[in-house]
């Protein structure tokens, strides 16, 4: 599908530790522009959440249904619980002008190029692998048998990142954020983004 709205679709895929969720949450404080994908989820709030903000909470039948209408590009099963991000919650966001932005592991990222054409992925790498083996520690979440799988699987994560159009090495946090911040501007600035957003400047310049 090749997505013509006038706002855009960013990817973000990294492995564990890598610092993905911080980047885009930074990013989206400080663009109001970038808003995160609503998923829906068979679980029931939680807290203060609400229906269509954090989450959209259905049923395990209606997301039955959704799965079977083909209605999501991506899901999975978290702690016995379904999220799934369905197409049209992005397609609705980016038509009103929105930027979305998805935080997705590699496989699911790749799966949504091929749906989105026009999606623009970006991958976060760590530094080093001592830095990467560091940080999992210093979260102090995980076990150090746990650990070693997170960065089993973070090897085999990392060998997809040539399929991504952007890579961002996460060593200075606050350089990685410029970076995400540099991607998100250039897209708004392509030819194709700027007709939809500045028709009238297009029209007005006789540029047909």
């Amino acid at each position: 599908m090749v997505m013509d709205y006038p706002g855009n679709l960013y990817v973000v895929a990294a492995p564990s530790g890598a610092g993905k969720s911080s980047l885009v949450k930074a990013l989206m404080e400080l663009d109001s522009q970038v808003q995160p994908s609503v998923s829906h989820t068979t679980r029931a709030p939680r807290g203060q959440e609400k229906h269509g903000r954090e989450y959209f909470f259905i049923s395990a039948a209606e997301f039955d249904a959704m799965i079977q209408a083909d209605a999501f590009v991506e899901w999975a099963n978290v702690h016995n619980h379904r999220y799934g991000t369905s197409k049209k919650a992005i397609e609705e966001r980016m038509s009103q002008g929105a930027d979305v932005i998805l935080e997705i592991d590699f496989q699911g990222a790749l799966q949504i190029k091929k749906i989105f054409s026009n999606a623009v992925t970006i991958f976060i790498l760590p530094p080093s692998w001592e830095e990467l083996r560091s940080r999992l520690e210093r979260r102090g979440e995980d076990t150090a048998a746990v650990i070693e799988v997170r960065l089993q699987n973070a090897a085999q994560e990392m060998a997809h990142v040539d399929q991504f159009d952007f890579v961002i090495i996460n060593e200075s946090f606050d350089r990685a954020v410029f970076d995400m911040k540099s991607i998100v501007h250039s897209q708004r600035l392509k030819y194709l983004s700027q007709r939809r957003v500045r028709a009238e400047t297009f029209k007005a310049l006789h540029i047909s």
